[in-house]
């Protein structure tokens, strides 16, 4: 027993080739342990977060059993799936803060925790500490008019103010976006809107200034509009003053990661540090002579890394890229290798310890998975030997760097548009283009002079510096705007399942981490997951889960809305989820095959060698009882934001307000006769938050 348990055949390939990939071993360390993160976002209750530890522990033990190498890898991983999902098990319980129970209009004083100008949008987003009121959450989110705010006010202030909160709302459909988790993380018990202008009661003290937003200011002033916006971002990670038509030229360009502050941003201010100090330095023939100025110079880029990620707000894709750049420079210091993957592995490892909750967001998904593929495509011998630097002439060695930068592209590209899916449900086909002209552009011409600008600013001799920055910029926002209007820029698909999800990510890193023969069996997951998620028809009917908002896709293919005024964020939800772009959306009420009055509408929707009749109220008036009933029954699916008379009986789903009430939003697929709801039996924290009752607010002819 003290040797192991031996296996008669089989055992000495597998010890052969861990041997063989030992030096990649350690990269599946935070892939483990994301695993165990990610089981436990996926299994409902404590009893299976319970019974997964245990699983995985007993894996650990059988490995202990073993002999050899393998045995140690078996143990390892079963500690490691262990310890992610109770990483992420404790540190949902311990960030555990009381909901708001239900929407309220209040009148409160709070202190300022956090200011967002959303200058693009006209508003600005306060995060709030209500003051002595137990009746409220202790962190609230508030939207305020631009307008409606005191203009000094910044961190550390206390306000006064009067709102309509409500508890921070889930997806409106299957597959959308999932405020409420983030909420929870964050910290936050409500959301909503100020209703009146906002009061300042207690001016913040010195220590409460923020840098960060008065630089975002400072920049805005100098270059109005979105470039103005962009330049914020990069400088500070702050992306409010960018309209929403850029920022979306940007997202369907594949440039938007040049808004979040990350690897290309970090690796720029610590490199510029370096080249500044190290120049300045090499000025004195003592220092030269007395002092290892590359190490002096690798400390200034710590510090300025440090001091970046502090001032961008310390997002998870700069800690990420602080992390990595200091350890860059540590290495380069020792004398060793500096970029690969065991650094990736060791930044992933470290946000993933200290936020697990990360790896649900798209943030870290599309961050590490980015560096991760160029550092293992340039890890390549191929590569290597195809883009290493040589003696040759100027156009051979342009051609050279543009081609790898092209290649690197679109491997980069390939790697993050199953995360865009699967996330965004649409993602950018011709980014690895524009990148080859916006990189460059952004990190050579845009970052230098905007930070030339900022210290000629400090003498009053900044606007030539700003004059050539808007020029850039306009270059910028030309390329993505050009690229964004292409014919077919933009790839879009329905809500991905999330086992063609897992199909391509375990694919993806089975490829990308093994070096032997053996990654190509990586391309099977990869293939199957991709065909799984291009096979996967569109949803035939999306409701939200108020029960007001209806999307049907119609017998020639399009999808249409069943109201007129349909705000825009749930238009994009419900495009989005449809697999549709927003724009392409129609209205139910124009089609010729559809029914409608100025309270009803009556639709066949095709599926499953059937037509299915749909009817859905399109108001809040009340409609004659005996024509309603009628309509339910000769109806298959009816949906109402009202509660429906007992006598309203469909032949297949009834969709009222107390049904939406227990299900939230709902995905229909006639075809399979899948029905998806957005409650789906979890006992995950904040799907059954602790509630504070916020104070009743009399109606105005209540009021005495």
């Amino acid at each position: 027993m003290g040797a192991g348990w031996r296996f008669p055949k089989g055992r000495g390939t597998i010890e052969r080739w861990l041997e063989a990939e030992r030096g990649q071993l350690p990269l599946w360390l935070p892939v483990a342990f994301g695993t165990g993160i990610a089981a436990w976002f996926v299994l409902g209750d404590a009893r299976q977060w319970l019974g997964f530890g245990i699983t995985a522990l007993g894996l650990a033990g059988v490995g202990a059993l073993l002999a050899g190498r393998s045995g140690r890898v078996v143990t390892v991983l079963g500690l490691l799936l262990a310890a992610g999902c109770g990483s992420i098990w404790w540190r949902a319980d311990r960030v555990a803060s009381p909901v708001l129970a239900r929407p309220v209009a209040v009148a409160f004083e709070g202190t300022v925790l956090r200011v967002d100008r959303l200058s693009a949008r006209g508003l600005v987003r306060l995060v709030l500490a209500p003051v002595a009121r137990a009746d409220l959450p202790p962190r609230v989110r508030v939207n305020v008019d631009a307008g409606a705010l005191p203009s000094d006010l910044v961190m550390g202030a206390r306000v006064a103010l009067r709102a309509r909160l409500v508890p921070p709302p889930g997806p409106a459909v299957p597959g959308a976006y999932d405020f409420r988790r983030v909420a929870w993380f964050d910290g936050i018990g409500a959301t909503g809107k100020a209703l009146d202008p906002v009061i300042l009661r207690h001016a913040a003290p010195d220590r409460g200034r923020d840098l960060r937003a008065a630089l975002s200011a400072h920049i805005e002033s100098r270059l109005p509009g979105s470039a103005g916006g962009i330049a914020s971002a990069l400088a500070t990670g702050d992306e409010g003053a960018i309209s929403e038509a850029d920022s979306e030229a940007m997202r369907r360009a594949g440039l938007a990661h040049l808004l979040s502050v990350s690897g290309l941003h970090v690796t720029a201010v610590t490199g510029a540090a370096m080249l500044v100090v190290l120049r300045l330095l090499a000025l004195s023939p003592w220092l030269a002579l007395h002092l290892r100025l590359p190490l002096v110079a690798a400390g200034a880029g710590a510090l300025a890394a440090i001091g970046y990620t502090w001032l961008t707000g310390g997002q998870v894709p700069t800690i990420r890229s602080c992390v990595a750049a200091l350890l860059v420079l540590v290495a380069l210091s020792l004398g060793r290798e500096a970029l690969t993957l065991r650094l990736v592995a060791a930044g992933a490892m470290l946000v993933l310890l200290l936020w697990p909750e990360a790896l649900a967001g798209p943030s870290f998904q599309l961050s590490f998975t980015a560096v991760a593929a160029i550092v293992a495509l340039h890890e390549s011998p191929h590569m290597h030997r195809w883009f290493e630097a040589r003696e040759e002439g100027l156009l051979r060695r342009v051609a050279r760097g543009a081609g790898s930068l092209l290649v690197t592209g679109i491997l980069v590209e390939l790697a993050l548009m199953p995360i865009g899916l699967f996330h965004f449900h649409k993602g950018g086909v011709y980014g690895a283009l524009a990148n080859i002209a916006a990189i460059p552009l952004t990190t050579f011409v845009v970052m230098p002079l905007e930070a030339l600008a900022l210290v000629a600013d400090l003498v009053g001799a900044g606007a030539p510096f700003w004059w050539l920055v808007a020029k850039a910029m306009a270059v910028l926002l030309w390329i993505a705007h050009l690229v964004a209007a292409a014919p077919g820029s933009v790839a879009v698909l329905p809500v991905m399942p999330a086992g063609a999800f897992a199909c391509m990510v375990l694919g993806g890193l089975w490829v990308g981490l093994w070096r032997t023969r053996v990654r190509i069996a990586g391309l099977a997951p990869l293939c199957i997951g991709a065909l799984w998620a291009l096979a996967t028809p569109g949803p035939d009917v999306l409701v939200t889960g108020d029960g007001r908002h209806v999307a049907l896709r119609m017998a020639d293919g399009s999808v249409a809305l069943l109201r007129d005024r349909t705000g825009d964020f749930t238009r994009r939800v419900l495009g989005e989820n449809g697999g549709v772009e927003p724009g392409a959306l129609g209205l139910v009420a124009d089609r010729r095959d559809a029914r409608c009055s100025l309270d009803l509408c009556v639709v066949e929707v095709p599926g499953a060698g059937r037509r299915w009749r749909v009817a859905a109220t399109r108001s809040a008036y009340p409609l004659p009882w005996r024509d309603l009933v009628a309509v339910c029954a000769e109806s298959d699916v009816v949906v109402s934001e009202r509660r429906l008379p007992r006598a309203c009986h469909p032949r297949w789903l009834r969709l009222d307000r107390p049904t939406l009430a227990r299900t939230g939003g709902v995905a229909i697929r006639f075809a399979t006769g899948q029905v998806r709801t957005v409650r789906r039996g979890g006992r995950h924290p904040w799907l059954d938050p602790p509630t504070v009752q916020p104070p009743f607010t009399p109606a105005k002819g209540d009021r005495r």
